[in-house]
């Protein structure tokens, strides 16, 4: 188990890709990875959110919104996932102050100790904060190219992108490469027993 205790957190809403998150849900627990799906939950113990293709359920119960510091300093990763998901996440009811899911991912990327996974139109969640892109080499999804462009990024064309803390895919039907990557990142980076 390449990646044993290691917490992977997955930002979730509505309009996920089923088939990735399932994914997700499996293969870092089978590497020893805990999983851990985050929302903001807008004041509720819990929030069931539908998956696009199938309209699958996920109930999802853990938020990212009073995480303080050491808390998020207990995560190895933090996973954007594919579909519609950063696009709910940027949503904020304040226009004059970031999205809270925009200042969580932004948090994460002041560690550099946290490997950062965005996949296909994850992307979006960084959109409002282009500073933790600018310069930053990445893929996105095609239609993203624009965004990628527009927030200073140097656009890859590989199925997956590692640039240091940072790992990008193309969709999410790159997702078994992705989390191959991600786990890879995740055991470069553990403790070594003496």
């Amino acid at each position: 188990m390449r990646i044993e205790g290691q917490k992977i957190a997955v930002l979730m809403e509505s309009d996920f890709y089923e088939p990735e998150i399932l994914y997700y849900q499996r293969r870092f627990a089978e590497e020893g990875g805990e999983v851990h799906f985050l929302t903001r939950l807008w004041g509720n113990d819990r929030i069931v959110f539908r998956g696009h293709e199938y309209r699958m359920p996920f109930e999802v119960d853990e938020s990212f919104e009073d995480m303080g510091e050491y808390d998020l300093k207990e995560y190895g990763a933090v996973i954007v996932p594919s579909g519609i998901v950063a696009d709910r996440l940027r949503y904020t009811d304040q226009v004059d102050k970031l999205p809270p899911a925009a200042l969580f991912l932004r948090r994460a990327f002041a560690d550099p100790a946290i490997v950062k996974g965005i996949i296909c139109h994850g992307m979006w969640l960084a959109a409002p904060i282009p500073s933790v892109i600018r310069g930053r080499r990445a893929v996105v999804h095609n239609n993203l190219l624009g965004d990628l462009r527009n927030m200073g990024g140097v656009y890859i064309d590989e199925d997956v992108v590692v640039d240091d803390d940072l790992v990008t895919a193309r969709t999410g039907n790159h997702c078994h490469l992705f989390a191959r990557t991600i786990i890879d990142q995740l055991a470069l980076r553990a403790p070594r027993n003496a």
